[in-house]
């Protein structure tokens, strides 16, 4: 089978051209047309994540340019769902542009995307438990941003779609740490057991719970919280590999 990555730059290419042109359209009040080339952009990467998860015969979800892989396309699912619900046209931009950095950072180091998965991945847990935790980080991204927004130029309808999404957020992250806990009692013996990666999640979570509680009458201060929060979430995601107690976290895994 043709190896995927030999075509990540057209990938790359093609997502953010059809991005573009949805962006484009949308500013044109052609609001059919962009939702048919933000969608489009969506297919795209999510097809390409399928073309290699064939190649690869396993998840590609083992190193940290994978999780980059799934994180641009659960950040061009959730540009192109806000917009088709709430019509707010900026918010691809962000995706866009955020989703090219990470397809860029894999197009200069392809040999991450080649390692084996080892027999502790080799779970019925992995794929929903990182699919999941990738859809949170994108969907919370875009409420962070929004509630920031929104200090400076404050709508009822921006305030909803940030709370909205907050909500699905939290709560797609609470189900990816369930679900690793329940793998982690499988594989290890224990639930949890306070690593680096877990400590940081749990910070992250309820960071993000107090922004949601905070939200309705305190909106600058729900703000700062849910940006906390994101750093936070950095720390869990790729942040820890920085730090010295990550060589004793059974999360790292190369």
């Amino acid at each position: 089978m043709t190896n995927p990555w030999t075509y990540i730059l057209w990938i790359t290419v093609l997502g953010t051209l059809l991005n573009s042109i949805g962006i484009t359209a949308g500013y044109l009040h052609r609001e059919r047309l962009s939702m048919a080339f933000l969608w489009s952009a969506v297919a795209v990467q999510g097809l390409f994540i399928l073309w290699l998860w064939m190649a690869l015969s396993h998840p590609p979800m083992r190193t940290m340019g994978d999780t980059r892989l799934w994180y641009t396309f659960f950040l061009y699912l959730s540009g192109a769902a806000v917009f088709t619900i709430y019509r707010f046209r900026w918010i691809s931009i962000f995706t866009t542009v955020l989703g090219l950095v990470f397809n860029i950072i894999n197009i200069a180091r392809p040999e991450l995307h080649t390692e084996p998965l080892q027999p502790v991945l080799q779970s019925a847990w992995f794929i929903p438990h990182v699919s999941i935790y990738m859809f949170s980080y994108a969907v919370l991204g875009c409420a962070t941003l929004l509630m920031l927004i929104n200090l400076y130029r404050h709508s009822p309808d921006r305030q909803q779609a940030a709370n909205r999404l907050l909500r699905l957020g939290i709560a797609l992250f609470g189900i990816g740490m369930l679900l690793g806990a329940l793998w982690a009692k499988q594989a290890w013996g224990n639930y949890w057991s306070w690593d680096a990666k877990e400590t940081w999640a749990a910070m992250a979570w309820t960071l993000y719970l107090t922004a949601l509680h905070c939200d309705r009458k305190h909106t600058k201060t729900a703000a700062i919280v849910s940006l906390v929060a994101f750093m936070a979430l950095q720390m869990c995601w790729w942040g820890i590999r920085y730090l010295p107690q990550a060589a004793d976290s059974a999360h790292v895994y190369g």
